[in-house]
């Protein structure tokens, strides 16, 4: 089952789900989830002599991060790949898990914003990474602020037992930056 906007209020309203700052909840609040803003802070790949990325090991060297100023575009290049972040940091409550999904009117430009992790767990918190790319022929620039992703609520039918942010295996629980991937930590568990 979906949230609806109603329902989205009242969690909100009862500290439940936390996303800060909704600046704008007439706007953002939506008839099925909450749109999301685009933050100033990406995460771009350098070019380097690396033959290929070795998921057993730390990226530090393959990735730059970009702080944009106040009023400044991020140019989103044909076949490129980016992360960026979400400006709103949201809490999860322990039952219910988010979807995260683009908007439509950038889709309609080749922008996708997530390629594989659309899932929001229960229980997490910070500020939600989107692994961003242009998948059209033309560059496209997006905007710190702009409205880039909805995020819908779905109740599961009891509380995870385990909730996200008390498992001892998380990497990305309450991030508040563009991190690289840390993926090689699941092999030293």
């Amino acid at each position: 089952m979906i949230l609806p906007d109603h329902e989205i209020k009242k969690y909100l309203k009862e500290g439940k789900i936390v996303i800060t700052p909704l600046d704008e909840p007439d706007i953002q609040i939506q008839p099925a989830g909450v749109d999301l803003r685009l933050d100033n802070e990406f995460r771009i790949f350098k070019l380097n002599s690396t033959p290929y990325i070795d998921t057993k090991k730390p990226t530090d060297n393959y990735t730059e991060k970009v702080i944009l100023k106040d009023g400044d575009q991020f140019i989103v290049h044909p076949h490129e790949f980016v992360l960026g972040k979400i400006m709103e940091y949201v809490k999860m409550p322990s039952d219910l898990v988010g979807s995260v999904d683009g908007k439509s009117s950038l889709g309609r430009l080749g922008i996708v914003i997530h390629t594989t992790s659309s899932s929001v767990n229960p229980g997490w918190e910070g500020n939600l990474v989107l692994e961003i790319s242009n998948l059209s022929r033309m560059p496209v620039a997006i905007y710190p602020g702009m409205r880039i992703a909805k995020l819908t609520f779905h109740k599961l039918t009891s509380p995870a037992e385990r909730p996200y942010g008390d498992r001892k295996d998380t990497k990305y629980n309450k991030q508040a930056s563009v991190d690289e991937t840390k993926v090689y930590k699941e092999f030293n568990q």
